[in-house]
């Protein structure tokens, strides 16, 4: 490996570690370790949005599925485009209003308290459905940084799953939500760079060596040069509408993306963020999507064992030494931008919503810190040793979560913001439906036929419907 690679990574891990033991030299409460005390700009809030919305699952996870599946990949990032824009434009504005009204500081604190009466259950179940999926969220960042490192530097997948930890770890204890949404800010400026440069890169090259991505796509098979995967009729609508459903996990329901909405100044700062989300996001789905097709014209489909190592194979085959150390830590950036957020909502449910909220632990903001600290650690090292053994791809593990998060919660949130006459049996129905429902669409194999990110948010939605009708009376 090349030395100048090796040392501009040392030098961003440093830097990024720099950031979070500045920020815990500051006296923070409750408040600013977990959702910044409203001292944050706007523009970072989204930048941190962005990198923590999208991690390894797009910069390896997306471009490994566009480099496998070929032009129907397109249909998922349709999906999250519109999620995300309709998330931005209708929804991050209530967040921020409903914190102010409410004084919460998580997701299950905003619905215990809004819903009351059902308040105890409300938080202690959302908050293990968090705790449970993020845990598991977690692992897939750590797998995915200990991927990246070995394919650049060679170091063994183990060593590289340890060495993406503990940075993580260290600084998300360090200095919280101001270290994680500063690091985040950083690594979402190098992610994009590397999914704007790098398909630019590819494309050139494509074009200079007389190559057709057309032709290596029907030279590849399987449906890769098909729209639809080479499906028809009824199984072509079927593939279009899962890789599509995305869409649904994006509609309030992931604690981690709300948390930046919550932590939002005013209004005028969430207009702000909404044109650089939604810009960011055009940005960076076109170019994961383009480099994983370019990647077969250029090296076949047999470039790598692991579609999901496309991305650092390209940055080393294609770029100058000094570049491919830049853009392959925006790649590690990718898996530390979300490993470092989930943790902190993890944390956040034990301390915030269990310890302090649930036990009613009457605790300073000093104890309170110090128990968010070492939660950080222990949930950590639980999502290192899942990182070491599991098996499945990040693509997978990230799709298990977001139907797991997204959409129980999502139905929830938006009915909470929208439908007066939502109330508290309805919220839990859609916390138990949706739970229940990804977990029995996951395992018995019902997701390879219809995706459980619809089916686990259809059902939230018309449980929470449903239940919110037959329980009017009951409730008033």
């Amino acid at each position: 490996m090349n030395s100048i690679v090796t040392v501009e990574f040392v030098l961003y891990l440093v830097l990024i570690m720099g950031i979070g033991l500045y920020f815990a030299r500051k006296k923070m409460n409750q408040a600013d370790f977990h959702l910044g005390g409203k001292k944050i700009p706007g523009w970072a809030l989204a930048l941190s949005e962005r990198a923590t919305g999208e991690s390894a699952w797009c910069l390896l996870g997306l471009t490994g599925f566009a480099f496998a599946a070929g032009l129907s990949s397109v249909w998922i990032a349709v999906g999250c485009i519109i999620g995300i824009t309709v998330s931005w434009i209708w929804l991050a504005r209530e967040f921020r209003k409903e914190r102010d009204k409410y004084d919460t500081l998580t997701l299950p604190d905003y619905l215990a308290t809004k819903y009351s009466s059902r308040g105890k259950f409300i938080r202690w179940f959302s908050s293990l459905i968090i705790i449970f999926f993020f845990v598991l969220y977690v692992a897939a960042q750590f797998s995915g940084g200990g991927k990246t490192l070995n394919i650049t530097f060679g170091i063994p997948v183990t060593w590289g799953i340890v060495i993406s930890a503990v940075v993580v770890i260290v600084y998300a204890m360090a200095g919280g939500f101001f270290s994680v949404v500063w690091t985040d800010v950083l690594q979402a400026i190098l992610m994009i760079i590397t999914l704007v440069v790098t398909p630019i890169v590819a494309l050139v090259l494509i074009a200079r060596s007389n190559l057709s991505i057309a032709s290596a796509l029907s030279l590849a098979g399987g449906g890769l040069d098909s729209w639809t995967g080479g499906a028809v009729g009824f199984a072509a609508g079927t593939l279009i509408f899962n890789n599509f459903s995305w869409f649904f996990g994006y509609l309030g329901g992931q604690p981690q993306l709300d948390a930046r909405w919550m932590a939002m100044r005013t209004d005028k700062d969430v207009k702000i963020g909404a044109a650089i989300a939604i810009v960011w996001t055009l940005l960076a789905y076109a170019g994961a999507i383009t480099l994983g097709i370019a990647a077969l014209a250029l090296f076949g489909s047999n470039a790598v064992a692991d579609p999901e190592q496309i991305l650092p194979f390209m940055l080393m085959q294609l770029m100058p030494p000094w570049l491919a150390g830049i853009l392959l830590a925006g790649a590690v950036a990718a898996m530390m931008s979300t490993a470092d957020s989930q943790l902190l909502i993890a944390t956040s449910s034990i301390s915030e919503d269990i310890v302090h909220k649930a036990l009613r632990k009457d605790l300073d903001d000093r104890k309170l810190v110090t128990i968010s600290r070492i939660t950080i650690l222990v949930v950590g090292v639980i999502a290192l040793l899942m990182a070491f053994t599991s098996k499945s791809l990040i693509y997978t593990i990230v799709g298990w979560a977001w139907a797991g998060i997204g959409c129980s919660f999502a139905p929830a949130v938006i009915l909470s913001f929208f439908w007066k006459r939502f109330n508290a049996r309805g919220v839990i129905a859609s916390l138990v439906s949706g739970f229940a429902t990804t977990v029995i669409w996951m395992t018995t194999g019902l997701d390879a036929i219809f995706t459980a990110r619809a089916a686990s948010f259809i059902i939230a939605f018309i449980a929470a419907v449903a239940v919110t009708m037959l329980t009017q009376r009951a409730e008033t």
